[in-house]
C-alpha cells in the first residue's frame, strides 16, 4: 500500500458512522424489523480500519469526482463489460459470474484467465483521474471451480461431515492461491447458510443443518482465505478476500424454494441463522453478500434494519455489503436497472453483471438529486475502498500471478484427498467392507464421472456438460478404486451398467444426483427417482454378488429401497475431483484389514420418508431415519436391518424442470396428442393417437432401451405436447435457462415445424430440415426466446410441444430445463 506522504492518523469523528437520514422509501414492517439490542456482538479486527488506511481511504475520496465514486459502487460480469468500457465509466469492480468466461469459453486455458484480469486492469491504470484498482470476484465455492486444471474441493455439504476446522483452513488457503494465481482478488464465500429443508437447491452450499458447523468453520476458512489482518501490511502474497453469504437465513426459507421467504422470529433467525457470521467479522472478513431471500415477506437487500442497523452496529462490520446477482430488481420499485432503496439500506456494491451501464448512470441521477445522500455514497466508497488496501490492490504487485503451476498442484490435491476420505458416511456395512485389495472387483454405475462427482459450480454454473478430460488435474473415483486394487494384486473391471463375465467377488455400484446449481436444484421430494441404480443392485444381489452403494448427493434423500438392495451403503456427497480419496476406505489391504477407517459423521439428518419436510436436530418430533451425527466406523460395525420402503409420497411427485427423462413422463406431467379431432392424453400407455391421426406416439430406444419416444405426424398435422397444472418459470428465464431435449429426425418435415411452450411458438422447420435422418441431436431453446414469442412464463402448464403442419417423423428424449453455457439458441425459423 502507497501511503501518501506526510498522512496522517484519522480523527475518531472520521471513523464514526455516518448519521445520513435513511431514504423515506423503506419497506421494513414489523415482522421484518430487526432489534439490535437482541443481537449478539462481534467486531472486525482493528488492524481493518488502522490510522494509516482510513488517512489514505480519506485522502484518496478528497480526490475523486462524484462519478468516480459512483463507479466504485458498481459491479460487472465479464460477459457484459470489455476492458475498453473501463476507459469510460469508472467502475470498482468486476466479477466472473458462474456462466462468464475468457471469450465466453468455459474451458478456456488457466493462461487466458490471467490475460482477461490483466486486461482489465490495464484498462483501469489507462483511464484518467483517481488511480483506483479495481477488485475482481469470482465463485470459488469448492477450490477454484471455474477453471481448467484446479483443484475441486468437495461441497460444503460433505465438508461439514468432517468436523474439522483445521482441514477447512487449509483448503481455504489452497483455494485462494489457485484463485490468486489466475489473476483474481475475490472469492464469494464462505457460505454460511444452515439449510433446513434439503429439498433447497442450494443445500449442498450449507456445512449442515446445525449452526454449529458453520460456526467452527467460519473464522477458519475466512483466515484460510485472507490470513490474519495486519495494520501494517496488506494479505500476504496467495491471499485473497473472503465473503460470507448470503446475509441472511437463505438457508431457512419456506418449502426449501431458493430466493424465497424465511418465515419466523427475529429470536430464530438469530439462534438457527445467523451461524458463523460472528466468528467470520472476528476473523477479518473483508466482505459480505447480502442474500436474495426475505424475512417475514420483505427481503433483505432492502431491509435497512438488518444492513446497517445490525450488522453495523451489535455485529459490528466495517467491510463492505456486496448484493447478489442483479438482487435490486426484486424490491418495490426498483429494477435492475434503478435501486436506490437497496443503497440507502446498506448495499455497498451493487452485482450488476449486465445492467451496470443503467444502473451506474441512474445511482449517478440519484445522487445528484439528493435520493441517495450523500453521506451514504461517501460511506460506502470508504468500506470498499478500504477493502481494496487491505487486499492489496494499491501495491500493484502480483507475485503468485502466473505461477500456474499452483493449479491442481500436488499439494493441493493431497488437501482434497484428505477431504474426500473424512467426508465419507458408513450408513449401513454387512461386513462387506473393507475390500480386500486381491479381489476382484466389479465397479458399476458413474464412477467414471469426474463432472457428477463435482456437481454444480464446477466449470459452468449448473456443472452439466462436463467431460474427465475437463479435469486434467483430476482422478475419478474408479481411477481410485483401480488404483488400489491393482496396487494390491486383485483385479478391477469398469461395467456401467453391472454386466460382467466372470463373476466379481464384490461390486461397487456408484450413483446419484446429477449436476444442479442454486433454484435448477429445488425439488418437491427427496425421493431419489432413477430407478437405474436399484434395478443394477437388485441383479447383482440375485447373483450372490455383495454389493458397495456409494451415493454421491448433494443432500440426503430418500434410498431406503437402495440401502436395502446393498450390503453397504456409503454416503460420498460430492467429492469433487480426487475420487482416490474413495478407494482410500473402502478398499483394505492385501488381509482385508483398513487402511483408513470412516470419519464422518452426519451434518445432515438422513430422511425416512420422501416428504422433505423441515424435521431437523432439536425440533418437536425429531425421528429421521439416521440421525444427525450418525456415521458408523469399522471399528464399531454398521449392520442395519431392513428399512420402510414407503416413501409416503405416493403420487405427490412433482418436477417443475424435468419433463420426459428416463423413458418416462415425470409426475405430474404428462403427453398430450392434439389434432383437429381433438385430444388424447395418455396415461400408463406406451404408444397412442390423436382423435383423427394427425400424430401418433412409440416407445422406442434412445440412450437406453425405450427411453424415447417416436412422433409420427400424418399429413394433416398435429401437436404433442407435455401438460400439467401451471408451474412459473420466471426465476428460470431470468437465469437464462434453456428448453432442451435430444432429437433424431426420422422422417423430413412436410411441413412447417413449430417448437412450442404455452402460446410461445418458434420455428424450427430449417433444424429439422437441416439435421441428417437417424442422426440423434440436441436443441437448447432459450426461456427467454420463448417467452419473447408470447409465452406466459408465470403459469406454464406446457412446456414443450412440437406442432407439425404435415408428414414428420421425430423421436425425442431427456426434455427437461438445463443450463445455457453459451450453446442455447433462438430459432430464427
Amino acid at each position: 500500500m502507497a501511503l501518501a506522504a506526510g498522512a496522517c492518523a484519522t480523527t475518531a469523528s472520521e471513523l464514526a458512522p455516518t448519521n445520513y437520514v435513511k431514504s423515506s422509501d423503506t419497506i421494513v414492517t414489523d415482522a421484518s424489523r430487526a432489534h439490535p439490542d437482541l443481537w449478539p456482538h462481534a467486531a472486525s479486527p482493528a488492524a481493518m480500519t488502522d490510522a494509516a488506511t482510513e488517512a489514505f481511504v480519506t485522502e484518496l475520496m478528497a480526490k475523486m469526482t462524484l462519478e468516480e465514486k459512483v463507479g466504485q459502487t458498481i459491479q460487472a460480469d465479464i460477459a457484459s463489460i470489455k476492458p475498453e468500457d473501463l476507459l469510460t465509466y469508472p467502475l470498482g469492480s468486476i466479477l466472473a459470474g458462474g456462466n462468464s468466461s475468457p471469450g465466453g469459453d468455459e474451458r478456456a486455458s488457466a493462461q487466458k484467465w490471467v490475460e482477461l484480469a490483466q486486461a482489465f486492469r490495464a484498462a483501469v491504470a489507462q483511464r484518467p483521474g483517481a488511480k483506483i484498482p479495481m477488485i475482481y470476484g469470482i465463485d470459488a465455492v469448492h477450490g477454484h471451480n471455474n477453471i481448467v486444471g484446479a483443484t475441486i474441493f468437495p461441497h460444503n455439504s460433505g465438508l461439514g461431515a468432517m468436523r474439522d476446522p483445521d482441514l477447512i483452513r487449509r483448503i481455504g488457503a489452497a483455494t485462494a492461491l489457485e484463485v490468486a494465481v489466475t489473476g483474481a482478488d475475490w472469492t464469494f464465500g464462505p457460505t454460511l447458510a444452515v439449510p433446513q429443508d434439503d429439498r433447497w437447491g442450494r443445500a449442498y452450499e450449507g456445512y449442515g443443518e446445525n449452526p454449529e458447523i458453520a460456526q467452527s468453520y467460519a473464522g477458519p476458512m475466512t483466515l484460510g482465505l485472507q490470513g490474519a489482518l495486519s495494520a501494517d501490511h496488506p494479505l500476504a502474497p496467495g491471499h485473497i478476500a473472503g465473503s460470507a453469504k448470503h446475509f441472511l437465513a437463505d438457508g431457512g426459507t419456506t418449502g426449501g424454494h431458493d430466493q424465497g421467504d424465511f418465515v419466523g422470529s427475529e429470536q430464530e433467525m438469530i439462534r438457527t441463522h445467523l451461524s458463523g457470521y460472528p466468528q467470520a467479522i472476528d476473523a477479518g472478513v473483508l466482505s459480505i453478500m447480502a442474500s436474495f431471500s426475505s424475512w417475514n415477506g420483505v427481503k433483505h437487500s432492502g431491509n435497512e434494519t438488518i444492513l446497517t442497523d445490525v450488522l453495523r452496529g451489535p455485529l459490528g462490520f466495517d467491510g463492505f455489503v456486496v448484493s447478489d446477482w442483479n438482487a435490486q430488481g426484486q424490491l418495490p420499485g426498483c429494477s435492475n436497472e434503478s435501486c436506490a432503496l437497496a443503497f440507502n439500506a446498506g448495499i455497498d456494491m451493487f452485482m450488476a453483471p449486465d445492467s451496470w451501464k443503467p444502473l451506474y448512470q441512474n445511482t449517478l441521477a440519484q445522487v445528484r438529486s439528493g435520493v441517495i445522500p450523500m453521506a451514504r455514497l461517501d460511506e460506502a466508497v470508504r468500506r470498499i475502498l478500504r477493502v481494496k488496501v487491505k487486499t492489496g490492490l494499491f501495491t500493484d504487485t502480483r507475485p503468485v500471478e502466473g505461477h500456474l503451476n499452483e493449479l491442481g498442484s500436488p499439494a493441493h490435491r493431497a488437501i482434497a484427498r484428505e477431504a474426500v476420505r473424512k467426508s465419507l458416511v458408513l450408513l449401513k456395512n454387512d461386513g462387506v467392507l473393507p475390500i480386500r485389495s486381491g479381489a476382484r472387483v466389479l465397479v458399476a454405475g458413474h464412477a467414471d464421472d469426474i463432472g457428477q462427482a463435482s456437481g454444480g459450480w464446477t466449470l459452468t454454473w449448473q456443472g452439466t456438460g462436463n467431460t474427465n478430460a475437463d479435469f486434467p488435474n483430476g482422478q475419478s473415483i474408479w481411477s481410485g478404486i483401480l488404483e488400489a486394487v491393482v496396487a494390491g494384486g486383485g483385479q478391477a473391471t469398469l461395467s456401467p451398467d453391472g454386466a460382467f463375465a466372470q463373476k466379481p467377488d464384490v461390486a461397487i455400484v456408484v450413483f446419484g444426483e446429477t449436476p444442479y446449481a442454486e433454484f435448477q436444484g429445488d425439488v418437491d421430494t427427496l425421493d431419489f427417482l432413477p430407478t437405474e441404480p436399484l434395478e443394477t443392485l437388485k441383479r447383482l444381489k440375485a447373483a450372490g454378488i455383495p454389493t458397495v452403494s456409494v451415493f454421491l448427493a448433494g443432500r440426503p434423500m430418500w434410498t431406503n429401497p437402495e440401502i436395502n438392495a446393498s450390503d453397504a451403503f456409503v454416503a460420498a456427497w460430492l467429492p469433487g475431483t480426487e475420487g482416490g480419496g474413495v478407494a482410500d476406505v473402502l478398499i483394505g489391504d492385501a488381509a482385508g484389514k483398513p487402511r483408513t477407517d470412516f470419519n464422518g459423521k452426519l451434518s445432515f439428518s438422513w430422511p425416512k420418508n420422501a416428504k422433505g419436510e423441515p424435521l431437523n436436530v432439536g425440533q418437536p418430533g425429531y425421528d429421521p431415519q439416521f440421525a444427525y451425527g450418525y456415521g458408523l466406523t469399522y471399528a464399531q460395525g454398521g449392520r442395519v436391518g431392513p428399512l420402510s420402503e414407503d416413501s409416503g409420497v405416493a403420487g405427490e411427485i412433482g418436477s417443475v424442470d424435468r419433463y420426459f427423462v428416463d423413458g418416462r413422463f415425470v409426475a405430474p406431467w404428462s403427453l398430450m396428442l392434439r389434432d383437429a379431432g381433438g385430444e388424447f392424453r395418455l396415461g400408463t400407455e406406451s404408444s397412442g393417437a390423436s382423435p383423427r391421426g394427425g400424430v401418433s406416439v412409440r416407445s422406442t430406444d434412445g440412450a437406453g432401451q425405450e427411453s424415447a419416444r417416436a412422433l409420427t405426424f400424418g399429413a394433416g398435422g398435429g401437436h404433442a405436447l407435455i401438460v400439467a397444472k401451471p408451474v412459473d418459470l420466471v426465476r428460470q428465464a431470468n437465469g437464462e435457462m434453456a428448453l432442451v431435449f435430444r432429437y433424431r429426425v426420422d422422417a423430413k418435415p412436410a411441413g412447417a415445424v413449430t417448437l412450442t411452450l404455452g402460446e410461445g411458438r418458434v420455428d424450427v422447420t430449417a433444424l429439422f430440415n437441416a439435421a441428417p435422418v437417424g442422426e440423434w441431436r440436441t436443441l437448447k431453446v432459450r426461456l427467454s426466446c420463448l417467452r419473447d414469442a408470447g409465452a406466459d412464463l408465470a403459469a406454464v402448464d406446457q412446456p414443450w410441444g412440437l406442432s407439425a403442419a404435415g408428414g414428420f417423423g421425430v423421436t425425442v428424449e431427456d426434455i427437461r430445463l438445463g443450463s445455457n453455457e453459451g450453446d442455447a439458441i433462438c430459432p430464427a425459423g
